[in-house]
C-alpha cells in the first residue's frame, strides 16, 4: 500500500547572520543562514499583543548556495521554500548531537536593501521601468537539462549618423553586420 507524504515549509523572514558558504570535499558548494520570522496575536483573555520570534537553520545546495553567499547578507528580507530534514552526529567531546534545518530549493529576495557601505545610485524614476525582484532556483533536474536550447547571437545596437545631404537630420546606417541572421 502507497501513501503519499508532502514535506514542504514556506518562510518569509530576515537573516540573523551573513550567509556562510564552504564546500563539500568532493567541491559541492554548500551555504547556511540563519532566517527569523515573526508572530504577533493579541491574548483570547485581552491585554497587550504579544509576540515571539522563530529562528531556522537554512541550507543551499549547488548553484543556489552560491548565490545566496553572493546576493544575501544579515537583515535581509527573503522567501524561501524547501523541505525539513533532521540530522544526527557525534561532537568532538562525545556527544550525540541533532539539528532540524530547512534545506531551499527556490528563494526570492523580497527587499531592495543595499548592503551596509554600499553606493546607492538614484535614477531618474521618469526613465527607468521598475525592476523586479531577483528569483533565484535550484539547477534544473536532469529531465530539463535536456531540452535543447536555441543559440542567440548577440545584436549590438544601431549606430545613427549624420548624412550632410541630409541638412543634418539622422538617418541609421545599416550594415551587414548588424543583420542577426
Amino acid at each position: 500500500m502507497s501513501s503519499r507524504s508532502l514535506n514542504k515549509v514556506l518562510l518569509i523572514g530576515n537573516l540573523t547572520r551573513d550567509p556562510e558558504l564552504r564546500y563539500t570535499p568532493q567541491g559541492t558548494p554548500v551555504c547556511t543562514f540563519g532566517l527569523a520570522t515573526n508572530r504577533s496575536w493579541v491574548p483570547s483573555t485581552g491585554g497587550d499583543r504579544q509576540e515571539e520570534t522563530e529562528f531556522h537553520r537554512i541550507v543551499s545546495w549547488q548553484k543556489l548556495a552560491e548565490l545566496c553567499s553572493q546576493l544575501l547578507f544579515k537583515g535581509r528580507k527573503v522567501y524561501v521554500e524547501g523541505r525539513l530534514q533532521t540530522r544526527s552526529w557525534t561532537s568532538q567531546d562525545g556527544q550525540e548531537r541533532s539539528a532540524t534545518e530547512v534545506v531551499i530549493d527556490n528563494m526570492i529576495i523580497l527587499d531592495s536593501r543595499r548592503r551596509p557601505g554600499e553606493e546607492t545610485v538614484e535614477a531618474d524614476s521618469s526613465q527607468s521601468a521598475p525592476a523586479s525582484q531577483p528569483q533565484v532556483q535550484a539547477e534544473p533536474k536532469a529531465e530539463e537539462k535536456k531540452k535543447t536550447t536555441k543559440a542567440v547571437k548577440k545584436v549590438e545596437p544601431k549606430k545613427e549618423a549624420v548624412s550632410p545631404s541630409a541638412g543634418g537630420e539622422k538617418s541609421e546606417e545599416v550594415k551587414a553586420d548588424d543583420i542577426p541572421f
